[in-house]
């Protein structure tokens, strides 16, 4: 199971969609093929080495004393069942999930909420026609729609990440 991260000072909120049933065993989000973190890593978001990354307990460890309490870094997905492909998925599963997670943006106020693909952003907000990119605010967060960090060229996954790093520069 995993143990969602959230916490007053979030800087960044990220919103998956579920886990895989490797991510969910292991108990950390994006375990399973762990490009995300590795993504984190090449943008500068996170100082743990790809390396680092891989090994499977040093990552668990990153998440639970790190990700939270030194990155400022929050966790929440929007269906807690895990499943190996997304279409696994029932149609209006998501809804306790949002209710949860617009609960948690209002209490916590994370500086952004960051929802991991296109299909996160589609079944939270109920939005077809978007753009990755910036999203209208969510209560007093900037909103921001990442591409998903499996398929597809690395570069546009750490320029989503940079450029959400960025907005802490500028604050």
């Amino acid at each position: 199971m995993i143990r969602y991260k959230i916490s007053k000072n979030m800087r960044v909120l990220f919103v998956g969609i579920n886990p895989h049933p490797g991510s969910f065993s292991r108990g950390v989000p994006f375990s399973n093929n762990k490009m995300f973190w590795y993504l984190l890593s090449r943008s500068g978001a996170i100082k743990e080495s790809v390396d680092q990354l891989r090994d499977d307990k040093e990552l668990r460890h990153v998440y639970n004393t790190r990700f939270n309490q030194v990155y400022r870094f929050g966790f929440l997905n929007l269906v807690n069942r895990p499943t190996r492909v997304v279409s696994e998925l029932q149609r209006g599963e998501e809804k306790n999930g949002k209710r949860k997670i617009l609960k948690t943006i209002r209490k916590y106020r994370p500086a952004i909420v960051c929802f991991v693909g296109k299909v996160t952003y589609e079944k939270f907000s109920h939005a077809k026609k978007f753009r990755f990119g910036w999203q209208c605010d969510i209560y007093a967060s900037k909103s921001f729609v990442m591409h998903f960090p499996l398929r597809g060229k690395a570069i546009v996954r750490i320029k989503d990440l940079k450029g959400i790093m960025k907005q802490f520069k500028t604050h």
